[in-house]
Order: C-alpha cells, then sequence, then structure tokens
C-alpha cells in the first residue's frame, strides 16, 4: 500500500511553492502584522479552554477524507463550526488543506464572521513556516505540527514562529519514534489513533501512549471517537480534549449531533 502521508507531504510541497509564486513571503508577513495590530481575529488560548471544559470536544470541519472520499460535500463554513460553538464545543478544528480533505484557509475566516468566538485548530500538514501566517492571517488560534511530517529541528522552529505568531501549537505524535518530540514541551500533546501511512485506526493507541507524557499536560486523542464511553474512559486516562469530526460531519445536523453527544457524556 502506498504511503499516503508521504504523497500528500510532497504535494503539501508544491502546493506551499505556488502560494510563494502567488503571494510572496514578504507580503504575507505584511498583512498578517497588520491583522496583528489591527486586533481582528482575537486569538484565544485553546489549551486553556480544554483544560478548564466539562467535555473537552473538538468539533472538527471535515467535508472529505483520503481514505472515505467526501463526507459532506456541501457542508458550509459558515454554518456548521458556529453550531458546534452553540451546542458546547470546547474548540473547533477546521480542515484548510483542499486536495485531500476539501478544505481552505477562507473556511477559518468564514467561520468567524459567522460568529465564532472559541479556539479554532488550523488542521493541515504544516512543513513551512508561510503555513503558519496563513494560519494566523485567517483567524486560526492554534496549529497543528505533525511529528512525523517533520525533523525534530523543523518542528521546534515551526512552534517557535507560531509562539512568535500568537498561535499555539498541537503537536501530534503516533508512535513511539513520534515521543522523542515531547521534550519541546507544546502547548498541546496529541496522540493520533489513525496510521497517518495507512490511515487504519485503532482509539488503543490513546491508552498506550498517554503513560509516556506527564500527567500535568494537556493531553488530546484525535481520531476515531465516535463513543461517549470512549471519552470518559480518555479522561480517566488523563485526555483533555478530544478531537471529532466524521462522527458529526455524517449527520444531518452535525451541531444537533454534538448536543446530543455531550448529554450522553453528562447522563
Amino acid at each position: 500500500m502506498a504511503d499516503i502521508l508521504e504523497t500528500i507531504v510532497a504535494h503539501k510541497r508544491a502546493k506551499v511553492a505556488d502560494f510563494k509564486r502567488n503571494i510572496s513571503p514578504e507580503a504575507i508577513h505584511k498583512a498578517t502584522t497588520k491583522v496583528i495590530e489591527s486586533g481582528a481575529f482575537e486569538v484565544k488560548s485553546m489549551r486553556k479552554a480544554l483544560m478548564e471544559s466539562p467535555n473537552g470536544i473538538i468539533a472538527e470541519f471535515k467535508r472529505k477524507s483520503p481514505s472515505k472520499g467526501w463526507i459532506k460535500e456541501a457542508g458550509k463554513a459558515s454554518v456548521i463550526p458556529l453550531g458546534y460553538m452553540q451546542n458546547g464545543a470546547s474548540a473547533i478544528s477546521i480542515l484548510t488543506d483542499y486536495e485531500f480533505f476539501g478544505g481552505k484557509d477562507e473556511f477559518i475566516t468564514e467561520a468567524r464572521k459567522s460568529g465564532v468566538s472559541i479556539p479554532i485548530l488550523y488542521k493541515n500538514f504544516v512543513i513551512d513556516e508561510y503555513q503558519l501566517f496563513q494560519a494566523r492571517l485567517c483567524g486560526a488560534s492554534a496549529v497543528l505540527l505533525i511529528a512525523a511530517c517533520l525533523t525534530k529541528n523543523e518542528c521546534r522552529q515551526l512552534q517557535q514562529t507560531a509562539h512568535e505568531l500568537g498561535l499555539e501549537v498541537l503537536l501530534e505524535m503516533h508512535n513511539d519514534r513520534d515521543f522523542e518530540y515531547a521534550a519541546q514541551q507544546p502547548d498541546m500533546y496529541g496522540i493520533n489513533n489513525r496510521n497517518l501511512g495507512s490511515f487504519v485506526t485503532d482509539v488503543e493507541n490513546s491508552f498506550r501512549l498517554a503513560e509516556k507524557l506527564p500527567a500535568s499536560v494537556c493531553k488530546v486523542s484525535e481520531s476515531g471517537i465516535s463513543k461517549p464511553e470512549t471519552v470518559l474512559q480518555l479522561r480517566q486516562a488523563g485526555f483533555r480534549g478530544f478531537l471529532m469530526g466524521e462522527h458529526f460531519m455524517r449527520a444531518d445536523n452535525p451541531g444537533a449531533e454534538l448536543s446530543k453527544f455531550i448529554s450522553m457524556l453528562n447522563a
């Protein structure tokens, strides 16, 4: 089986080169500085939101998957993220990769303009600091850095730049090799239950790897979560964030499905 992650990262490098030809790094730096100085899209701490939340749900706006195709092709970023916020999400994740996930940076801006005020995670395959400026410019609060996509030095430099822009970092790890990156002390430590090479999902991965992290850090379990009892078990294992997308996005009304899920958590 071809490694999907390698395919995505190779495509992403070409895409970032295209972005730079269309809008130079200098131009996007200036535009981002202007947004920051204007106070537009105020950044709120995603880590704080998760640590203080009774449910910790990071509801994801995900229209498409490389392994399953379109999930909700007509889903609107001006509607669904706001519905998530109104129905109890602690934070929102928005896919901004188009080719593989049907996303756009503009989806975050649309969500902000619709009234979303809780933290938004810029979820993409970040391999260049240019993308961090894109994330801050469109209104994100935090960015995803994937250990499997980066060298330790690249990860360290990207985290530093993200913090300089006022963005928090969710560092995603999947296996024992990735845990070498945990020493960089990101704002949030994510454990992905989905193998990014094969896209096979196993929630047991979170339980297995949680013990490798300090008890006090903000742990986030990502992918493959569909049952309230799984969230409750993960909370007992020390997790405070639970990234869920497909379960909600397949529902006719994702926000209402989130509300139902949270009600079952509190039952």
